[in-house]
C-alpha cells in the first residue's frame, strides 16, 4: 500500500515540516528511473530518493547521499535554489506536491507504471522526470483534486468500487479475507467503516502477507515490523523490500538454472535407460557375426545384403554387409560392434548412475538455496558448491551433447552454430570431424589430458557426423577427422565453411543415438 492514497496523504503531511523553508540544492539522476532531490538551509538538510521503477514505486528519505562523479544528470534546474513553502495532497488521488516559491510545484504522481515527477509552474507542467510519459506535459494541478461522497447511503447506492476507488487492491483483499461480500452491502458496511478507521489513523505494518513482503496500513499476515511515523516506515519498508528484492534477483536465476539442469538430467537418464534397454534386449551384433561365420561359403563376394538362416530365431534374416570387405571381415566388424556395445552398456550404466547422483545433488542445492535469506550467504554457498560455474557452462544448451566411453562429443546445430563450436568452444587438441564433401554438422570430441582418442569413440563421433549431414541415408559415409588445430576459417568464408589442412578418413554407417 505504499502508493495508496491514504498512506500518501499521511506521508505528504509529514513531509511538510521536514522540507518547509529549505531550498532545493540539488536534483539529479544517476540511475534509470531514480531521482535524487536534496534540500537544505544553513542548519539542516533533507533528502528524497524517488525510485519509479515500473511496478515498484518507492520514496525513501536517506540522511545523506553521496553523488557519483560519473553518469549523473542534473534535472529541474529551474527550481535549484528556490525555497519550499510546504506540501499539497490532492484529494482522493495518489499524487502530492512539494510547493515552492515563484509558483513552482514538484508533483509526485504515484500511478504505478505511469508514475512520474513533474515540475509545474502556476499549475501547468513545464518539465518531466520520466519523459516516456509525454502525456504528463498536459497536466494541470487544478484538475487533480477528486471530490467523492463516501457515506453509508452512497456506499449502499453505488457499492464499494465506485464509492471507495481509493482503497486499492490490498485493502480490498483484506476486506475479502474478513468475509466482505459486495452482493449484500447493508451487512458489509461495518467492515468497510472499520477498515476506513484504520486507514485514517494507521500504524504502518511491514508484513509477510499473501506470500510476499508488503507495506500495509492494517494488521494482517506475519507482521515483521510496526511503525508509527510515515517517513520512518517508508525507509524501513524500502530496506526490507530491497533486501528481499536483491535476494530474489540473486536466487531466482540460480534456481531456474538448477531446475533446468534437473529437467535436462532427467531427460538424459530416460533416454539412456531406453538406449540401455535397446542394447540389452534388441542388439544382436554378436549373433549376426556368428551367423555370418557359420555361412561363409554361402555368401557371394561384394554383397551389400545377404539372406541367411537365423539359427537363433529359426527363420531367415537379411544382413547388411560392406561390399568392399570379405564375409569374414564383415563378421569381424559385427564382432567389433558387439564388443563396442558391451563397452557402451557399461558406460551407459555408469553414466546413468553418475547423472542420478548429480540430480540428487542439484535437488539438495535447491532445498538449501530456498532456505537462504541473505544475499551474502547465498553467494558464498553458490561459489563454494560450484553453482556459479554451472551457470557459466552453456555447452548443453548451445550444441547437441553426447557422452561415450567417458568422452564428451559436441555436435553443431546450424551453420552459424558450427562456427561457434569450431571457432570458440573447440580447443587445438580436440578432435574435429565432418562428413566429407557434403554439408553437415561440425563434430568435436573433447580432449582429455593424457588420453588418446579410442577408435570406438572416433567411430561413434564419425557416425554422428555422417548422420547429421546430407549423407545420413547412405549405407556408408566417408568422414574426415583431424585435430582442431588443423582447421581454419578464411576471411570471407560463409557461415560453417572451413579449410582443413590435414585429415584422415574413416568409412562409417550413419547412426543417430541418444544425447
Amino acid at each position: 500500500m505504499f502508493n495508496n492514497y491514504y498512506f500518501l496523504r499521511q506521508l505528504s503531511a509529514a513531509l511538510a515540516p521536514a522540507v518547509q523553508g529549505l531550498e532545493l540544492a540539488t536534483c539529479f539522476s544517476q540511475n534509470k528511473d531514480e531521482l535524487i532531490l536534496g534540500f537544505c538551509d544553513d542548519k539542516r538538510e533533507f533528502w528524497i530518493r524517488a525510485a519509479l521503477i515500473p511496478n515498484v514505486n518507492l520514496l525513501t528519505f536517506p540522511k545523506d547521499f553521496h553523488r557519483s562523479k560519473r553518469n549523473s544528470v542534473e534535472l529541474f534546474k529551474e527550481v535549484l535554489g528556490v525555497k519550499v513553502l510546504g506540501t499539497t495532497q490532492y484529494l482522493n488521488e495518489r499524487a502530492f506536491s512539494i510547493d515552492m516559491e515563484q509558483g513552482y510545484q514538484l508533483v509526485f504522481k504515484m500511478y504505478g507504471n505511469r508514475s512520474n515527477i513533474i515540475l509545474t509552474k502556476k499549475q501547468q507542467a513545464i518539465a518531466l522526470f520520466q519523459n516516456r510519459h509525454q502525456e504528463d506535459l498536459q497536466l494541470n494541478t487544478a484538475t487533480l483534486n477528486r471530490p467523492l461522497v463516501q457515506t453509508k447511503e452512497q456506499f449502499l447506492a453505488e457499492g464499494l468500487g465506485k464509492c471507495y476507488p481509493t482503497l486499492g487492491k490490498e485493502a480490498k483483499g483484506y476486506l475479502k479475507e474478513q468475509g466482505f461480500d459486495d452482493s449484500t452491502p447493508t451487512e458489509q458496511w461495518q467492515l468497510v467503516e472499520k477498515l476506513i478507521q484504520q486507514l485514517e489513523a494507521p500504524s504502518y505494518h511491514i508484513t509477510e502477507w499473501q506470500e510476499v513482503t508488503q507495506f500495509i496500513l492494517f494488521e494482517a499476515g506475519n507482521v515483521l515490523k510496526t511503525l508509527n511515523n510515515p517517513i520512518e516506515a517508508a525507509n524501513e519498508f524500502f530496506y526490507e523490500y530491497s533486501r528481499d528484492f536483491f535476494l530474489q534477483q540473486e536466487k531466482q536465476p540460480l534456481l531456474k538454472m538448477l531446475r533446468k539442469k534437473i529437467t535436462q538430467g532427467e531427460n538424459y537418464v530416460l533416454k539412456n535407460l531406453q538406449k540401455l534397454e535397446e542394447l540389452e534386449h534388441h542388439s544382436r551384433h554378436e549373433e549376426i557375426a556368428n551367423i555370418i561365420m557359420a555361412n561363409l561359403h554361402q555368401i557371394p563376394g561384394r554383397s551389400k545384403k545377404v539372406t541367411l538362416f537365423d539359427f537363433y530365431q529359426e527363420k531367415d534374416i537379411k544382413i547388411r554387409l560392406n561390399e568392399t570387405l570379405t564375409p569374414q571381415k564383415n563378421a569381424e566388424n559385427y564382432y567389433r560392434k558387439a564388443k563396442n556395445q558391451k563397452i557402451e552398456i557399461e558406460r551407459l550404466t555408469e553414466n546413468i548412475k553418475h547423472k542420478e547422483q548429480e540430480l540428487a545433488t542439484l535437488k539438495k542445492h535447491i532445498e538449501i538455496l530456498q532456505e537462504l535469506n541473505n544475499v551474502k550467504e547465498l553467494k558464498k554457498y553458490a561459489k563454494a558448491e560450484g553453482i556459479l560455474k554451472l551457470r557459466e557452462q552453456q555447452n548443453e544448451d548451445l550444441f547437441r551433447n553426447f557422452h561415450f566411453m567417458g568422452f564428451d562429443i559436441l555436435v553443431g546445430k546450424s551453420a552459424a552454430n558450427n562456427d561457434l563450436l569450431t571457432q570458440k568452444y573447440a580447443k587445438n587438441n580436440d578432435l574435429w570431424l565432418h562428413a566429407r564433401d557434403v554439408s553437415g554438422s561440425h563434430v568435436v570430441i573433447k580432449y582429455q589430458a593424457g588420453k588418446n582418442f579410442p577408435l570406438p569413440v572416433i567411430e561413434k563421433a564419425a557416425s554422428l557426423a555422417a548422420y547429421y549431414s546430407q549423407r545420413k541415408t547412405d549405407s556408408l559415409c566417408p568422414v574426415i577427422y583431424t585435430p582442431k588445430k588443423f582447421v581454419r576459417k578464411r576471411k570471407g568464408d560463409p557461415a560453417g565453411a572451413v579449410m582443413v589442412d590435414k585429415e584422415q578418413v574413416i568409412m562409417i554407417e550413419p547412426e543417430r543415438w541418444s544425447e
